[in-house]
C-alpha cells in the first residue's frame, strides 16, 4: 500500500547485486513462510478474512484489526498454528479512524498527496505516542502476536518535510519508533519494521514493499542482517505477472528463508508461497 517518498536511485544496481555473505556461519536460520496480508493492497483486492480462515496456516498473517470486527477472527487464525500482525501506521493519522480526532492537534494541515485520508504527524514531542501506545493496548488484548508499523520512515526525508512542514526530525521518529517497539514488546509482542530497518536491530522482522518497476529498493545488507539473524524478512510485491520469476530472483539475492506474497496481475489478488 505504502511506496515510500523517495526511492533509492540504485534500485536496479542492487537488484542484480548478491549481497548475502555464504560463509556457514552466516547463513539464515530462519524459516520461509507462507504470508497473507487483509491490511493492504496496491492494486487489487487485499485477502479476505474468509479465506485465511480456510487456507492460512502456519504463516504471518497481517490484518487491520480496526476496522470490520477483524479482531473477532484472532482466535481462529491463530489456531491454525498462525500468527497474526496487527497494521497501524505510527507516521500518519487516518481520518477514518477512531482515534482521529485526538490525533488532528499533531498532524499536519496539508493531506498526503498519494494518500488524501492520511495527514503526516507533524512532531514526536506531543501526545501522539500516548495515542499510539493506546492502539497497542488494545492490540494487546485483543490477542496479536506482532504489530506492524507503517510509515515508520516519514521523518527521513527532507523533502516531504518541506512539502508538508512537519517539525519532526530524522533522530526525533527514530527514537518514536525505538520507544514503541519497547512498549510493543513490553506487552509480549512482536515488532515487525517496513521498508526501513535503520536504527531498528530490535525489531523482530521486517516487511518491504516492492514493485514490478521498482524490485529490491531498499538497503539489501539491512534485509540480509535480518535473514543472518534469524529473524522473519518478508517481500510484499505487487502488480506482477510472473510472481514465481520474481520470487526466485529474490530468493538469488537473499536466500530461500526470505518469505514472500505477491500480488498477481493476471488473477488480480495476492498469491502466496511456502506453503
Amino acid at each position: 500500500m505504502k511506496k515510500i517518498l523517495i526511492l533509492s536511485i540504485t534500485s536496479l544496481l542492487l537488484f542484480s547485486c548478491n549481497d548475502k555473505n555464504d560463509s556457514p556461519e552466516n547463513k539464515a536460520v530462519s524459516k520461509a513462510i507462507a504470508v497473507y496480508n487483509q491490511a493492504y493492497q496496491e492494486n487489487f483486492e487485499a485477502d479476505k478474512i474468509d479465506d485465511i480462515l480456510l487456507n492460512a496456516t502456519n504463516a504471518y498473517v497481517l490484518i487491520d484489526p480496526f476496522v470490520n470486527n477483524n479482531h473477532t477472527s484472532i482466535a481462529a487464525i491463530q489456531a491454525k498454528g498462525n500468527e497474526v500482525g496487527a497494521y497501524i501506521s505510527i507516521g500518519t493519522g487516518e481520518t477514518y479512524r477512531n482515534d482521529f480526532t485526538e490525533l488532528q492537534p499533531f498532524l499536519v494541515a496539508k493531506p498526503w498527496d498519494e494518500w488524501p485520508d492520511e495527514y503526516f504527524i507533524n512532531s514526536t514531542t506531543t501526545g501522539v505516542i500516548e495515542i499510539m501506545k493506546a492502539r497497542i493496548d488494545q492490540i494487546a488484548i485483543w490477542g496479536c502476536d506482532w504489530v506492524e508499523f507503517d510509515n515508520m520512515d516519514w521523518s527521513f526525508y527532507e523533502e516531504s518535510r518541506n512539502k508538508y512542514s512537519f517539525e519532526v526530525t530524522k533522530a526525533q521518529g527514530i527514537a518514536y519508533y525505538q520507544e514503541l517497539c519497547a512498549y510493543v514488546q513490553q506487552k509480549g509482542m512482536k515488532c515487525m519494521a517496513k521498508n526501513t530497518v535503520e536504527n531498528a536491530v530490535n525489531f523482530d522482522g521486517v516487511l518491504y514493499e516492492s514493485y514490478n518497476d521498482d524490485k529490491n529498493w531498499w538497503n539489501a545488507s539491512g534485509a540480509q542482517s535480518f535473514l543472518d539473524a534469524g529473524k522473519l524478512v518478508i517481500v510484499n510485491h505487487y502488480n506482477e505477472t510472473n510472481c514465481g520469476q520474481v520470487y526466485s530472483e529474490y530468493k538469488g539475492i537473499y536466500t530461500t528463508s526470505l518469505s514472500f506474497i505477491c500480488e498477481d496481475a493476471n488473477l488480480k489478488k495476492y498469491v502466496h508461497f511456502n506453503e
